[in-house]
């Protein structure tokens, strides 16, 4: 299900590489339309421990994962700074990248990740997904949702049926738990963080914590988007991550301190 994790253009390419960091209960799939639409560059776009071509593997922890990403992009021959996106788990993973390794990355656009300890309603959440694991229609309703086209609905529920109990139990217990990355103040160069507009409460609030650790950090609300709005209007989040690469922030994007 997955694609392979780099893919290079024909003629070459003088811009600095592209890092995709996928969301929990997908894989690097998830990035097709990024993939397509960034052509002019190389783009990395690796599975998570746990997911994809790497289900088989047990969640080892946000910080070995972090570890983990940095080694595998190396892997790749890509040694220099690298332009980094993550949505959701991703997003989490990439402010551990940049707490843990600031050099290897030039700038950062962290989207729909959740920071804030979760509350009785998303731990009960996490339970009955533990629980209804197997069944397609849970993922089918979970698809729905989050706003995913219909064209992408079947992926989504085939790989999230996939996921071992063990891991998912793992990483769940994890985002649960929330916080600000240590060191997450070290990184210095440009961040974007954002939220979709129908994503929850708490992944809104969330844009406060990280602004408060980072001060250079600019903060936005995407309109009118759920959570994984890199496929629910893939056009618009490719003009807002071709705008961010450039130097600038999409005029659409609303401004947000708090978040709420």
């Amino acid at each position: 299900m997955s694609f392979p994790e780099v893919r290079r253009p024909a003629a070459g390419s003088t811009e600095r590489p592209l890092v995709l960091l996928h969301g929990g209960n997908v894989a690097n799939w998830m990035w097709a339309p990024q993939v397509a639409a960034f052509a002019d560059r190389v783009v990395c776009t690796p599975d998570l421990p746990g997911f994809g071509t790497r289900v088989g593997e047990d969640w080892p922890g946000l910080d070995a994962v972090a570890d983990d990403l940095v080694a595998r992009v190396a892997g790749h021959g890509i040694d220099g700074p690298f332009d980094l996106v993550g949505l959701s788990l991703g997003g989490l993973t990439a402010l551990r990248v940049l707490a843990r390794h600031p050099d290897r990355v030039r700038s950062a656009f962290v989207t729909s990740a959740p920071l804030e300890r979760a509350g009785a309603g998303m731990r009960l959440y996490a339970r009955l997904q533990l629980r209804f694991l197997r069944s397609r229609p849970y993922w089918r309703a979970q698809a729905a949702v989050f706003g995913l086209p219909v064209d992408s609905r079947e992926r989504y529920v085939t790989h999230g049926m996939s996921i071992r109990r063990e891991a998912a139990a793992a990483m769940a217990a994890e985002v649960c738990a929330g916080g600000v990355p240590a060191d997450l103040a070290g990184y210095s160069g440009p961040l974007l963080a954002s939220a979709g507009e129908k994503d929850s409460a708490a992944v809104r609030r969330s844009l406060a914590m990280i602004a408060g650790e980072v001060p250079q950090a600019r903060v936005r609300i995407v309109p009118g988007v759920h959570h994984i709005w890199n496929v629910e209007d893939f056009s618009l989040f490719n003009e807002v991550l071709r705008a961010w690469l450039a130097g600038s922030i999409d005029p659409r994007l609303h401004e947000s301190v708090t978040g709420r």
